[in-house]
């Protein structure tokens, strides 16, 4: 299963050399595009909440699953047994029905570059496939930007008697470096309506 949560590269993509956070505040001050790119990550924006005693680059605190005019599923990958629970406890997806995956996360210490969220499904031990969604890059948060917040790109649920049934999948949060953040497995049923 670890060659499918591979993350596809980009031919001809090299990662860029690591800078601390005051090097990149100093870095070409009177470059227009590079300023506006530190701004869009809000590099200097508040004071550092970084923990020290906390080595992690990206701590992953949510995944919701949301559907418009139903309330959000939301997965607290922060809460004890949380990851070991999520296999054992399938939440429920209406067929046919549009949805959008949404992670919220913290960055401390470090520019956290190219996070990427990968996922491998299979159905019946059979698998379907590998879908990556680029989530990008971002700065440590500050008191002023406590956490971060990506939504992924709308997705609709398979449909018809073939599709309803139980899937499993396993996800990665990993990035540029090729550092995994965040491992895990889960489960989800496609039904006929809403549980």
């Amino acid at each position: 299963m670890a060659e499918e949560l591979n993350v596809d590269k980009t031919p001809g993509f090299k990662v860029g050399e690591k800078k601390t956070i005051d090097e990149y505040q100093k870095l070409d001050q009177d470059d227009e595009a590079l300023n506006r790119w530190k701004a869009s990550l809000g590099l200097g924006q508040g004071d550092s909440i970084s923990d020290p005693n906390d080595p992690r680059l990206c701590i992953i605190k949510a995944l919701a699953l949301e559907v418009e005019g139903r309330p959000d599923i939301t997965i607290d990958l922060s809460a004890p047994g949380a990851l070991e629970s999520l296999k054992s406890k399938p939440f429920t997806i209406k067929e046919g029905c549009t949805y959008q995956m949404k992670a919220t996360f913290v960055v401390q210490h470090q520019v956290l570059s190219g996070l990427k969220y990968v996922q491998q499904l299979k159905r019946k031990g059979i698998p379907l496939g590998k879908d990556q969604e680029m989530i990008g890059s971002y700065s440590p948060n500050t008191t002023d930007r406590p956490v971060h917040t990506k939504k992924f790109s709308p997705e609709e649920a398979p449909s018809g008697m073939m599709a309803r049934g139980h899937y499993d999948a396993i996800s990665r949060f990993v990035d540029d470096d090729d550092t995994t953040h965040l491992k895990f497995e889960w489960s989800f049923d496609i039904a006929k309506d809403w549980k």
